[in-house]
Parts: structure tokens; C-alpha cells; sequence
């Protein structure tokens, strides 16, 4: 069996809390997270306007195996690439709980926590 291995995005995590500090940030709730992630169609649009040097600041995941300039190798998006979203974050968090992605998980905690001193 071929294990992927994800690795916490460290650009990602400092451009999350900064974001976070500017206030840059919906505090959403849980479950609005399916409607607010950016779709197949913004992410390309995104991605042809900023290349992946700005795309990839987006996930707090990434999938070394892959290509850099492959989507398939940035996970757990926080955000609509303008703003954090707590739905996002509340997702990433679970999804790398139940992964086993014990530094994405706790990076992703963070992040919650400072989320939830704003609201």
C-alpha cells in the first residue's frame, strides 16, 4: 500500500495567521464551507492571474510527491483567497485529524484558536 504523505505547508501557516492578524478573516460557520471554497473555476482563474508561488499559500498541506505546479499536491485550503475562512479552518482541522496529519493538525488549531479570540 502506497501511503501519501502530506507536510504542513509552513509558508501557508505564516500567511494564515497573518491574515488572521490583519483580520483578513470570515467568521463563518461550520458547515458553509461546501459553498465557500473557491471552486475548480477559481482556483484556475486564481492560479493563471498569480502562478503557484501565491496559489500555494492557500493550503496548509502539500503532497511532496507531486509536481509543484500541480493543483493535486496542495490540501486543505483555508480560505477563498482573500480571507481566512473558519469553515475552512474548522474542515482542514478535522480532515487532518482523521488523516493522521498530526502537524497540519495542530498548525490548523492554531489557527482556529487565533480565529476564535476575534469572534
Amino acid at each position: 500500500m502506497n501511503l501519501v504523505v502530506v507536510k504542513l505547508n509552513a509558508r501557508a501557516f505564516e500567511h494564515a495567521k497573518n491574515l488572521v492578524r490583519e483580520r483578513q478573516v470570515v467568521l463563518d460557520d461550520r458547515d458553509e464551507w461546501s459553498e465557500h471554497r473557491p471552486s475548480a473555476e477559481e482556483e484556475n482563474r486564481y492560479l493563471e492571474q498569480h502562478g503557484f508561488a501565491e496559489y500555494r499559500k492557500w493550503y496548509l498541506g502539500e503532497d511532496d510527491e507531486q509536481n509543484e505546479e500541480n493543483k493535486g499536491r496542495y490540501k486543505f485550503p483555508y480560505g477563498d483567497f482573500e480571507k481566512v475562512h473558519r469553515c475552512g479552518v474548522l474542515s482542514a482541522e478535522s480532515r487532518a485529524g482523521q488523516y493522521k496529519h498530526t502537524d497540519i493538525e495542530v498548525a490548523v488549531a492554531h489557527v482556529h484558536g487565533m480565529l476564535e479570540e476575534l469572534s
